[in-house]
């Protein structure tokens, strides 16, 4: 309760502090000027802290509710832009070779998906004849940046969770220039405030993938971390979003949800493609090198988790339910795969023993390149029940592969796994992934055939990479990026 009361209480005084400034700042926006009130304010804030919401009434504006999201574009002072959500944007391609930045706090490919998806646009742009290169924060000599696959700018100085460097900036005054566009990934971290300070300065477009960020799930699950997002949001983070040329969300559930966490939300909204590309290799070859590793896995019926080992993936909801199918069919065997960032795994490892199941799953870490395309050939199915997933870039490598996924209805893209036949989904409950277990276990071998057909088939259809280099592109030259002048 002390750090409770001492976080509400230093965002109270920051808040009142700058009610002033920020009132000036963003009063013309949001109508009703509950900061320049402390008693209203006081009473709005612990009210929402009672109930979860952590966004007063009084300071919410009212989020677009049309099928068109509109907003004022500061590098065209005057004019407003607006992009139909939830269809492709038809724009002449680009008819000149772009360079595209990429900037995001870090590179470290443990963070998950974001990074991964860089990685494949890029390699995508490059067939099509275009140039990207990213900048980091990074500190040169970082291991994850050895070989790094991409042109890659490190510049270090990170500091703090929210990966300050002095360095960003200078940098990005200097460069932006030589670029076409720039591209922000990720919020609620410095390099999106540099990339605006900069792009407005120098009159270079800049555009920003959320990547699930705006979820309202963090907001009800960390209610602390949201008062400080909060602070952020007024201060600058929804500026950042205001002032791009266009918010790219990897989904139509993604952008619907974004419009739910904060209020004074406007955003060019646009909903692009997103996915990888078809694994390289010999499908054969891969799987024997995951085997081989551990043979023990061998005539095994394997189920695979391929993710980050964090909370908001569902791990125990899955060993909850792994535990009841194993009781129906012992020869089923669990796979987790992924990087421990948080310390949760010792937790799930005593959750596995207690259940009775220890021996019948596999903790293998992280997993990359050739291993990880063996664990996906020899996975019957591919299991992801989390609680908030933006895209989910393994349920894509999954279906490269041609195998089934199993996943939770807070997977954004499960609408189109769900209409393809490509998997199974449920909600994110204990009951839900149970049921989702105990349904695959009910499929015939033909039907669990014809599902990873429909799986290589929904990827093909829905989330091949080239499809979302082109969709990005189509995105770029909407707004006059890459059209020869």
């Amino acid at each position: 309760m002390a750090n409770v009361a001492c976080t509400v209480a230093l965002l109270v005084f920051l808040l009142l502090l700058k009610s002033r400034q920020y009132h000036a700042a963003f009063g013309r926006r949001c109508t009703t000027p509950a900061y320049s009130k402390p008693g209203v304010f006081m009473k709005s804030l612990l009210s929402a802290v009672r109930q979860g919401t952590l966004v007063p009434k009084r300071l919410r504006s009212r989020t677009p509710t049309t099928k068109t999201a509109r907003s004022v574009n500061r590098m065209h002072p005057g004019t407003i832009r607006s992009f139909p959500v939830g269809q492709a944007l038809i724009a002449k391609q680009s008819t000149k070779p772009l360079r595209v930045l990429h900037v995001i706090s870090s590179a470290d490919r443990r963070g998950g998906g974001p990074i991964e998806g860089i990685l494949q646009i890029n390699r995508a742009l490059q067939s099509l004849g275009h140039e990207s290169e990213l900048v980091t924060p990074d500190p040169p000599d970082a291991p994850w940046l050895a070989e790094f696959p991409m042109p890659i700018t490190a510049l270090g100085g990170a500091k703090f969770s929210y990966r300050y460097s002095p360095h960003l900036v200078p940098w990005l005054m200097e460069n932006a220039s030589r670029y076409d566009c720039l591209i922000v990934n990720g919020l609620w971290q410095f390099h999106g405030l540099a990339v605006r300070q900069a792009a407005l300065r120098l009159g270079v477009p800049y555009f920003v993938y959320t990547h699930g960020m705006l979820d309202p799930w963090f907001k009800r699950a960390f209610p602390l971390k949201h008062l400080k997002k909060l602070l952020y949001w007024h201060w600058n983070e929804r500026r950042i979003l205001r002032d791009a040329a266009a918010v790219c969300f990897t989904s139509e559930e993604e952008r619907r949800l974004a419009r739910h966490s904060f209020g004074c939300y406007h955003a060019s909204e646009v909903v692009v493609n997103y996915g990888t590309s078809v694994p390289a290799g010999d499908p054969d070859t891969q799987r024997e090198m995951f085997l081989s590793r551990w043979p023990h896995l061998r005539e095994q019926r394997l189920l695979l988790f391929l993710s980050r080992i964090h909370a908001k993936k569902g791990c125990d909801l899955l060993l909850e339910a792994f535990a009841r199918a194993v009781a129906t069919d012992p020869s089923l065997h669990l796979v987790m795969a992924g990087p421990d960032q948080t310390g949760w795994q010792a937790k799930l490892e005593a959750q596995a023993q207690k259940l009775g199941i220890a021996e019948h799953i596999t903790w293998t870490g992280m997993l990359s390149g050739e291993m990880k395309w063996g664990a996906f050939r020899a996975a019957e199915a591919f299991a992801l029940p989390s609680h908030q997933e933006n895209f989910g870039i393994a349920v894509a490598e999954a279906l490269a592969c041609g195998v089934p996924v199993l996943i939770s209805d807070k997977v954004n893209i499960w609408r189109e796994i769900e209409q393809s036949g490509a998997g199974l989904v449920a909600p994110d409950t204990k009951a839900g992934t149970s049921d989702l277990l105990q349904r695959w276990l009910c499929l015939s071998e033909q039907e669990r055939q014809v599902m990873g057909c429909h799986a290589a088939e929904c990827f093909a259809e829905h989330f091949e990479i080239h499809q979302a280099a082109q969709s990005l592109l189509d995105v770029l030259a909407s707004v006059g990026v890459g059209r020869a002048s």
